[in-house]
């Protein structure tokens, strides 16, 4: 039976949900409280630069086809995908590190930077293949209803991946500082210290080495265009401009509607893809499932300070993605989820996707974009902002060799405040809430809500978790739930 439904926010995991309720016959409705759909994932275009203000990694691009296969439609019927080569940089202090397209080329580097490391590299990313086989076919499609869900023939000999963690596994097989640093990498995309994170995880090293890195030309945005062109298709109806401040319960605890820019209607089935915090504070105090002591126990992945950089000359001695490593991890781990601060000297991240991308620069021109993960929660000011902008320049220009300052034609900024008022983010969250032992799968906050009837959430605080895949994924689990229970 067709459902009148409700979905809160835009992003890519309630385009996800919109475009698999719809495809089973819902009237479904999108409300965005900005003017552009996307969530987290916007573009900036700014004198003919383009920049992605939120995701600018394309992994996994399985999970991608597998989203778009499900209605019959591939990736390439929307947008042009490009594989990159080199993947990524790791700049050090004394030498930068080129990771390649392929593990041949990789395991290549590895044996010029630690003589012998070639074969367990081989060992180890064979083990993270088949972390990631039981994951994406096993694990991350199980909507988080159960501890039960966790145990399978295959899962069952995995119990120590989950004991362990990343950061052990790696240095068991490897002692050079900076292989190690590139090995525990990928982890930092779940939220949380490869010390914290499980060795299952190790999979995000075969999303990494195995997989590739990928290029949506014209940038990652065009995926959120392509989604929004799908469900259009799909009968999706999309307002911007939407702010949903209240969600209507009755004396039976079931939903009755939303209120959306001062106006009330009627919905019996609502899904919010918003801050799943912030979309609780939308509900009268007992129709809450989780206390605001609940949150503060959480282990939330960083918030992020952001650049997008126009600059007039193209640079030198850089690639498409960036890893700026020549500072201490550990301290900087420390700084973020030990004690909370801004860092001391701070490790960052480049990209510059004009470098292969001629569509998000003029010509001779680089679109930069620079972010320094923080503590979620930090003071932010215009003051700490621009002096961290100098620090980061001054240390992207030596490590560079070159002068980039001169040629900065403009900058704009995107930081706590603005995650906190542009996507009501829980203490300026940039990724959700991590994937430590103990927020991995039922315990994380449900997608389904325990106290109010036909009331669902989805996105990067539920399951299965932060990161653009998961968020995917997430959409057609809690889709599935509505279609199961409502």
């Amino acid at each position: 039976m067709s459902k009148k439904i409700a979905v809160i926010g835009s992003g890519f995991s309630s385009l996800s949900a919109a475009c698999y309720l719809a495809q089973a016959g819902n009237d479904v409705t999108i409300y965005e409280k900005n003017d552009t759909v996307g969530g987290r994932a916007r573009r900036l275009i700014k004198d003919g630069f383009t920049f992605d203000i939120g995701p600018s990694w394309y992994w996994m691009p399985d999970i991608f086809e597998r989203f778009f296969a499900d209605f019959g439609k591939k990736p390439s019927d929307y947008y042009q995908l490009d594989k990159l080569s080199p993947a990524y940089t790791v700049v050090f202090k004394d030498e930068t590190i080129e990771i390649g397209d392929n593990l041949e080329t990789i395991k290549n580097t590895f044996e010029r930077i630690e003589p012998g490391s070639s074969k367990p590299l081989q060992q180890f990313i064979d083990k993270a293949e088949e972390n990631y086989e039981i994951a994406i076919k096993n694990l991350v499609y199980r909507p988080g209803e159960s501890p039960l869900e966790l145990v399978t023939p295959q899962t069952a000999k995995k119990v120590g991946a989950f004991l362990s963690n990343v950061s052990r596994d790696v240095r068991k097989k490897f002692t050079n500082p900076k292989l190690v640093s590139i090995l525990e990498f990928p982890v930092l995309f779940l939220g949380a210290t490869p010390q914290n994170t499980p060795s299952f995880y190790n999979f995000m090293n075969y999303a990494d080495f195995g997989l590739g890195t990928w290029h949506p030309k014209g940038g990652m945005y065009e995926v959120i265009v392509a989604m929004e062109k799908l469900a259009k298709e799909l009968g999706v109806t999309i307002n911007t401009n939407a702010a949903v401040s209240e969600i209507q319960v009755d004396d039976k605890n079931q939903t009755t509607g939303i209120v959306v820019n001062g106006k009330q209607l009627d919905y019996k089935t609502v899904l919010s893809g918003a801050d799943y915090h912030h979309s609780e504070t939308l509900l009268p105090q007992k129709n809450r499932q989780y206390s605001e002591e609940y949150w503060k126990k959480k282990t939330f992945a960083p918030s992020s300070l952001i650049f997008y950089v126009g600059f007039d000359k193209k640079l030198k001695n850089i690639q498409h993605h960036n890893l700026f490593f020549d500072t201490d991890f550990e301290k900087h781990a420390h700084e973020i989820y030990e004690d909370a601060k801004w860092p001391e000297d701070p490790l960052f991240y480049a990209n510059f996707t004009s470098l292969t991308d001629d569509s998000t620069a003029p010509e001779g021109c680089e679109n930069g974009f620079f972010l320094i993960p923080l503590a979620p929660g930090l003071e932010d000011t215009p003051e700490l902002r621009e002096k961290y902008f100098d620090i980061i320049m001054k240390r992207f220009e030596k490590r560079t060799d070159q002068n980039v300052t001169n040629h900065i034609l403009f900058k704009e900024s995107f930081c706590v405040n603005d995650f906190k008022s542009e996507y009501n983010s829980y203490k300026g969250n940039a990724y959700g809430m991590a994937n430590t032992l103990l927020q991995t799968a039922f315990l994380r906050p449900n997608l389904k809500s325990k106290k109010v009837k036909n009331l669902y959430f989805t996105g990067q605080l539920t399951v299965p978790g932060p990161g653009v895949p998961p968020s995917l994924i997430s959409g057609k689990l809690v889709a599935d739930l509505i279609k199961k229970y409502s």
